[in-house]
C-alpha cells in the first residue's frame, strides 16, 4: 500500500470506526467479539484498499456481515451476549424485553437478522441493504416482512402500547 492509500485508509478508519463498531456489536451481541470482528475485517480491507473504489463504507459493512455469517457457520451456533454492566434502578421489565428480543433474534436466520439490522437499526434504504447483502430489493422486502412477522409472534411484548411510548 502506498503512502496516499495508507493515509486514506487511516482517515476512513478514524472517521467510521465508531459506526462500524456499533454495527459489529449489533451483529455479535458482545463488545469483545465486535472488536475482534471489526479488526479482522479491517485487516482484510487494508490489503485490498487500493482496489475498493468509491464506496468503502458499503464494502466494509458487507464484509462485516459476511465475516460474521462465516463465524456463525464455523461455530455452528449463534450467540447474543448479556450486557457487561448493570443499569441503575429496577429495570426488570426492560431486561425481560431485551432477553425476549435477543431470544427471538437468535431464532431468525442470519439473512433475516442482517436485514433487520441494516434496515431498522442502521436505517439504510432498501436499495442499500440489497447492495450490501448482494440480493434484490424484493428479497430485502420479503425477508424483512418475514423477520418482522416472526419477531411479532415470538416477542409480542415488543409491540405493546407500553413499549412504544
Amino acid at each position: 500500500m502506498d503512502a496516499d492509500a495508507e493515509r486514506e485508509f487511516r482517515e476512513f478508519v478514524a472517521a467510521r470506526s465508531a459506526a462500524l463498531t456499533r454495527s459489529a456489536y449489533l451483529l455479535t451481541g458482545q463488545r469483545e467479539a465486535a472488536e475482534d470482528l471489526l479488526q479482522t475485517v479491517l485487516a482484510k480491507v487494508a490489503r485490498r484498499w487500493d482496489r475498493i473504489g468509491g464506496q468503502p463504507d458499503a464494502y466494509v459493512r458487507a464484509a462485516l456481515y459476511r465475516e460474521q455469517v462465516s463465524r456463525w457457520r464455523r461455530h455452528g451456533r449463534e450467540v447474543f451476549g448479556v450486557p457487561e454492566t448493570a443499569a441503575a434502578g429496577d429495570h426488570a421489565a426492560a431486561t425481560d424485553l431485551k432477553v425476549s428480543l435477543a431470544a427471538a433474534l437468535r431464532r431468525l436466520t442470519a439473512r433475516q437478522r442482517a436485514v433487520v439490522l441494516l434496515r431498522y437499526v442502521e436505517d439504510l434504504p432498501e436499495s442499500e441493504v440489497a447492495a450490501v447483502l448482494d440480493v434484490s430489493i424484493g428479497t430485502v422486502r420479503s425477508t424483512a416482512s418475514r423477520a418482522l412477522a416472526r419477531l411479532r409472534s415470538e416477542c409480542p411484548s415488543l409491540w405493546s402500547e407500553e413499549v412504544r411510548q
